[in-house]
């Protein structure tokens, strides 16, 4: 069935439901019959619901609907769990901001023609507005009982939805938009129900003035990156139907391109779409609204439907070959604001939620097959980058079609010396503390094998490092860098002591707080995990990319896909070959990659749920930050790679072009 036939069923169940609801909506928003600061919360939801029921797919409406999250007019929205406690109280304002912000990102299922989220959510806030009624017998726990029922007895459908968006291409309403759409002007952008500002309605115009070879040929670097990752990795195409196609609204005159060369591979599209944030400030607040429901019960009722969703999906999950990805950067880094007032996890919520987690990522991958699957990224800018926009976009478009061979040459030359190491010391300078040695596997067959992947424009677009999973034994010392930005968020002097390749100690400076610093870092990097292994240590040598940021002063806004490619950088969290270790890779000069493995991934053998921790997270040391990296031999002797932020073996002095082009231009 289409998304068509599948909503108009699904509708039928919730057109008389939703026809009751109505009713007292309207009557909610004319006359509450509640205290005051109470009924301006109900109305304003209500408002929100009948706004989202009479949407309209034009900038008009976008802009009104999304005007409420900005930055301006979030500080009085209750959408803001500073303003709802401020307005509604402790005991209540946290969950009802949790409520309005879920009704809210609601929104793109209409659009869809799917009435059941608009139905259920009004229904919602009906029941919670008759608890309110009572005000005699009210109490937070019973408000809270109250949004916990809902989320329980949802949970079903939030889970068959969710899964069936991610892997069944009979979802087709966003590639019909994207097949059919006129692309030639902004309107259809407004068919999302997603936020349009400016970042996408001038991607989709610079795309515009792109000719239809240069489109192509941006459509065969991403689609080709895809089809070689399954020859690179000896996997077979074939076998699968379905790819999983995420991509930025504004790139839709490459996605069509897109679609068709995929079509020429037999695999059907997932289509998944995101735009810019309109405050990611709104984004921070909400990430652990779970907090406000999440409990042991909870959790097991959620992977059992998850589980059971997957299950009655297994057909197509087998032939899903995993994602091909658009990402964008431009935008500033984010420093967010720390709000007492929103929800946030506790001590046994986080052990929850790793659990959760854990088990939700065994469950796709025992489904989706993880050992015949793969991936491929490439990533471009945002106007948020700055009034080089067109410019940078030029140069990031050279960066994702360099020389594959030129630089699948440099890198062997540079593996032959790493693979002779027993350690490689890294050093920082200018003010990096970094001081770190990273132990390396041994090899058994040195001409058949090899401890580092030449990674070459495939999965991971662009071109440009070699990378291994190190043997954490022996992995110790510090990692500092004055600035990144990992998963959207800036962080300050971030430093992380290793002791055995586990994460010992950590901090930065991005507030005046030290216990704040350390919850930052425990929240967005470890993920509530109390430590987590170097999963990877890798060298980039895109010095191409490097001196781009460096020109036009975008270091801060470069995404990790390309980032990591300007320096060494040393992931936290699993490895490379995360629920694929055991499937043989090799690099093109015919060597094992017997490196895939280290002492906790192993563990997968005996309790899989003790060697994953199912996340990832690049923190790259940028070239003007680093003293050396010298590989230390068995016998002791030493051969530098990198001295004074310069390669320097013999056969890859053509990576120090752009280094020396940049300083003299900086002169």
């Amino acid at each position: 069935m289409s998304y068509k036939e599948i909503y108009e069923l699904s509708n039928e169940l919730y057109a008389e439901r939703l026809e009751l609801v109505e009713e007292r909506i309207e009557q909610i928003i004319r006359e509450p019959a509640i205290e005051p600061a109470f009924a301006d919360y109900f109305r304003s939801a209500a408002k929100c619901i009948n706004t989202i029921k009479n949407h309209s797919a034009d900038k008009e409406f976008n802009d009104l609907f999304y005007s409420q999250f900005d930055k301006e007019n979030y500080e009085k929205s209750y959408a803001n769990p500073a303003y709802a406690v401020k307005v509604l109280g402790d005991e209540y304002g946290q969950l009802l901001s949790a409520v309005y912000a879920k009704i809210a990102g609601s929104i793109t299922h209409i659009y869809q023609g799917d009435i059941k989220y608009l139905c259920i959510y009004a229904e919602l806030i009906v029941e919670l507005y008759n608890y309110f009624e009572n005000a005699n017998e009210l109490s937070p726990e019973e408000i809270r009982g109250c949004i916990y029922s809902f989320m329980h007895d949802y949970e079903e459908i939030f889970a068959e939805d969710d899964n069936r968006a991610l892997l069944d291409p009979a979802y087709d309403y966003y590639t019909e938009l994207v097949n059919e759409a006129d692309l030639s002007n902004d309107d259809y952008l407004y068919s999302y129900g997603l936020y349009v500002g400016e970042n996408e309605r001038a991607g989709r115009a610079h795309l515009a003035s792109f000719s239809d070879e240069e489109i192509q040929a941006m459509a065969d670097t991403y689609t080709e990156g895809y089809r070689i990752g399954f020859i690179t990795c000896n996997k077979d195409i074939s076998k699968k139907s379905v790819v999983q196609v995420l991509y930025p609204l504004g790139f839709e005159r490459m996605i069509r391109a897109a679609l068709k060369n995929f079509e020429k591979m037999g695999m059907k599209p997932a289509m998944r779409p995101f735009s810019t944030s309109v405050n990611k400030q709104f984004d921070y607040d909400h990430k652990e609204d779970m907090a406000l429901w999440l409990d042991k019960a909870y959790v097991e009722y959620r992977l059992e439907c998850m589980h059971n969703a997957l299950e009655r999906m297994k057909d197509v999950a087998c032939k899903c070959g995993g994602p091909a990805v658009i990402e964008i950067f431009g935008e500033e880094p984010f420093a967010p604001v720390s709000k007492k007032e929103a929800a946030h996890f506790n001590d046994e919520q986080q052990k929850l939620v790793v659990h959760m987690t854990s088990v939700r990522s065994q469950y796709m991958n025992s489904y989706i097959h993880s050992e015949d699957r793969s991936f491929t990224i490439i990533a471009y800018p945002c106007a948020a980058i700055g009034s080089d926009y067109k410019e940078i976009f030029t140069e990031t478009v050279k960066i994702n079609t360099l020389d594959y061979a030129l630089y699948r040459d440099m890198q062997q030359k540079i593996i032959d010396v790493l693979d002779t190491a027993d350690r490689v010391h890294i050093v920082g300078t200018n003010g990096n503390r970094t001081d770190l040695y990273v132990k390396i596997h041994e090899l058994k067959e040195p001409s058949k094998e090899t401890a580092f992947e030449n990674c070459v424009a495939d999965v991971n677009i662009p071109v440009g490092e070699v990378f291994t999973s190190p043997v954490l034994e022996g992995t110790n010392g510090k990692l500092h860098v004055s600035q990144v930005y990992l998963n959207e968020l800036n962080f300050l002097n971030l430093e992380i002591d290793f002791k055995d390749g586990m994460i010992d100690k950590y901090t930065c400076t991005n507030f005046e707080d030290e216990e704040e610093n350390r919850k930052y870092i425990s929240d967005n990097v470890l993920f509530h995990h109390d430590t987590l292994p170097m999963g990877e240590f890798a060298i980039g040598t895109n010095t191409t990319a490097y001196r781009m940021a460096r020109v036009y002063d975008i270091a801060a806004k470069m995404p990790i896909l390309i980032a990591e490619k300007t320096g060494p950088h040393f992931a936290v969290g699993d490895t490379c070959y995360t629920y694929d270790e055991d499937n043989m890779t090799y690099n093109p000069d015919g060597k094992a990659i017997i490196a895939r493995d280290n002492s906790v991934s192993i563990r997968r053998k005996e309790d899989i749920s003790k060697a994953y921790f199912n996340c990832h997270t690049d923190i790259t040391i940028p070239y003007d930050e680093l003293g050396a990296i010298t590989v230390i031999r068995h016998d002791g002797s030493t051969c530098d790679i990198i001295r004074d932020g310069r390669f320097v073996l013999e056969g890859v002095e053509e990576l120090n072009k752009p280094l020396d082009t940049l300083d003299a231009e900086s002169k």
